[in-house]
This record gives C-alpha cells, structure tokens and sequence, in this order.
C-alpha cells in the first residue's frame, strides 16, 4: 500500500475534540459523511432494542421491492404473544393473541412502543420463525455494508452471538432515512395507541427541541444505556450512535448534547474543487512515472471551528498502479484525519489515460521494484 501526503493541513496528532461519558460513540454529518466523533466505534456489544432498526431495514427493503405493502395482515400466534406481548414483562404494543393487525401498525408498534410482540409477529410472518428471520437481518446487513453486526432474534432480546458497533448503527439509521423517506418518518411519531393503550415514543430527543426526528432507544446490563438519534438544523443532518451510559437520564443527555456540539463546534470547507487534481499515483510501466488523481465531484468535510490544524490528509492505493491506465478507472482514496480519527474517506480515480511504456521504461520501472519494493 502507498501513502501520499497531501500538504491541506498542518499533521498533529491530538485527543478527541469531545470527552463523552458514553463507553462507545460514533457521530457521523449525513452530507459529506464526516466522522465527527469515533469512541471505540467497532466494539461489539449486545444490541438490545436498538437490533430493531435492522429489523425495520428488513421490512422497508420488502415493502419496496414489492415483497409486502403495509395494508398486509399478519397473525399474533401463541409465541409472539407469551415471549413478546403482555405476559412477558417487556415492551409490549399488547397486541391479542390469535388477532390480525395490519403492518403499518406493526411498524409503528415497533418504532414507537418498541413493541417486542410487534417485531416477533412481523419476523413470523416474513420468515416463518424468528430464527429464519434473524438470518435475513444479518444476510441484510452485509448487503447494505455493515461487516460487523450479527442478529440472532428481531427484538434485540439477549441472545448469545448477537451484537452490534455503535459504528454500524449510525451508518444503519442513515442508510434507513436515505432509502426508504417513506417510512422514515415514523420514527418521529410522538405516540401510538393500540388495543386502547396509549404509548408515547421512547426516544427522548424528539422532546428537546434540537431538531430531532429518530430513532431508538435500548438498554442491557451488559452494555448499559444505548441510544442511536438524529437530527437536523439549517440544512444539516447528523446522525449518532452511543452506548454504555449508566441510566436514562445520563443518556438522554449525552445524546443531546453530542448532538448540539457536533452542530456547533464545525464548519464546512471545501478541500477540492470539482475537477481539481487531488494527487498523483506512481505508475508501473507507463509512457509516464505517474498518474493523476481526481474524485467524482468537489471534496467538501466539516473540520473544527477551533483547532483547525488537527487535520491530515492522505492519499492511499495499492502501488504502483500497472499501466495501462485508462481515465475512470479506481485508483485509491483520499483519506482525512481528525486527529486520530478517520474522519473521510473519498474515492479517487484516474483523471487521464496512460498507455504503456517504451521497454526502456519498463526495464526501468522493474528495476525499481525489485529495489526499494521491498520496503513498502
């Protein structure tokens, strides 16, 4: 792998921006997908009921491709009712044992109530046990890019071999608003009544006054408090994920004012124009020693309103690249630091065509190799 530095901002490593009492935090600005703010992000911890945000990915996809529509009826069997429903002393929509109930209600059951008996009657219905539907939540996963995330069950119930990264949450919600606006807006209902009971949303935010319109809460023993929220203010969104808080209330708090900090404490800059050379990529047997390098489309980050020079930047590829090259083609990736954090990462892609080299050149170029390729 080759490293090239770009000279955009002076390298000086530094602690995190913001101290969070969250064991684990990710925070990442839903336009140019700047991390903001990275504790921990890739441990793996028990999901709780934030595991129903996979679960609601799973029956949007279906729902949009035309698999279910949301008039569809499923049947409230023994088990959803015993394991998920009012005898089981959790989040309930107290939904009736052996009634049918229409999917919209289910969603929001889900989404409001965090309606374990909700979740289990959809993951019977689709799947025909929650088991088979497990496997869908994870098979989805990969597909929309979460490497991580394992789901044993659809309500987030302790289960051995289930967990999640905060990381991967915040990217899940994303990906939920971005694909499916449909539905997102559930998760901003301030309440749901099913089967004459009233339930308000669990989600704290949407009380604050922040801007706050999703997603969920969750809480285990083993990993404490969790909550993955979003917001918006004058045009921007964020979207953040933390986990290991010790009640309620502290999350609730963390969560607000991550959230406000990242709105405030940043300023978008654009790095690159449209169109500008970003760098250039050493080549292997080209009519040239090197390639240039452009992204599709100007490179803009948010970066700290104060401590502006603790960015570093970076082109990174597997190098030297074998000609021919022709323009288009995926070369590597620009690569931005916040401090120790990576805060961007930006594909970059031949701007030119360059065709092979004389045999001189080549002879060259060998050489080379076998001298000093040893050292990358």
């Amino acid at each position: 792998m080759s490293l090239l530095a770009i000279a955009v901002f002076p390298q000086h490593a530094f602690a995190q921006l913001f101290e969070t009492r969250a064991d684990t935090a990710f925070m990442i600005d839903a336009e140019t997908g700047t991390v903001l703010l990275s504790k921990d992000p890739d441990k793996l911890i028990p999901p709780a009921s934030l595991a129903k945000l996979m679960t609601m990915e799973v029956v949007f996809h279906a729902i949009k491709s035309g698999r279910l529509s949301l008039d569809d009826e499923f049947l409230v069997s023994e088990n959803a009712w015993r394991t998920g429903g009012a005898p089981s002393g959790t989040s309930t929509m107290f939904a009736e044992l052996k009634s049918s109930i229409r999917l919209e209600d289910l969603i929001k059951g889900v989404i409001v109530q965090s309606a374990n008996d909700g979740c289990i009657v959809i993951a019977e219905g689709m799947a025909g046990s929650e088991e088979n539907f497990a496997q869908l939540m994870t098979e989805r996963a990969r597909k929309i890019g979460l490497e991580q995330s394992v789901f044993k069950n659809s309500t987030g119930l302790p289960a051995e071999g289930q967990f999640v990264t905060v990381k991967e949450l915040a990217r899940l919600a994303m990906h939920i608003w971005r694909e499916y606006p449909q539905f997102y807006r559930y998760y901003a209902l301030p309440d749901f009544t099913w089967n004459k009971i009233k339930q308000s949303n669990r989600n704290p935010l949407l009380k604050m006054d922040i801007g706050a319109d999703g997603l969920k809460t969750g809480y285990t023993e083993e990993s404490g408090y969790g909550i993955v929220g979003s917001a918006t203010r004058d045009g921007r969104r964020l979207f953040v994920a933390l986990s290991g808080m010790s009640s309620p209330n502290v999350r609730a708090e963390e969560a607000r004012k991550v959230l406000d900090w990242g709105m405030r404490a940043f300023e978008k800059r654009e790095i690159f124009a449209d169109g500008e050379v970003i760098g250039e990529a050493k080549l292997y047997g080209g009519a040239k020693g090197g390639v240039e390098l452009k992204a599709n489309g100007p490179v803009s980050i948010f970066i700290p309103i104060t401590n502006r020079d603790r960015l570093i930047a970076r082109i990174v590829y597997e190098g030297p690249v074998i000609a021919p090259v022709e323009a288009g083609t995926p070369v590597g990736a620009l690569k931005v630091w916040i401090g120790d954090t990576l805060s961007q990462e930006t594909p970059l892609f031949a701007s030119e065509n360059v065709g092979r080299g004389p045999l001189h050149r080549r002879a060259l170029d060998a050489i080379e190799e076998l001298l000093i390729g040893w050292l990358r």
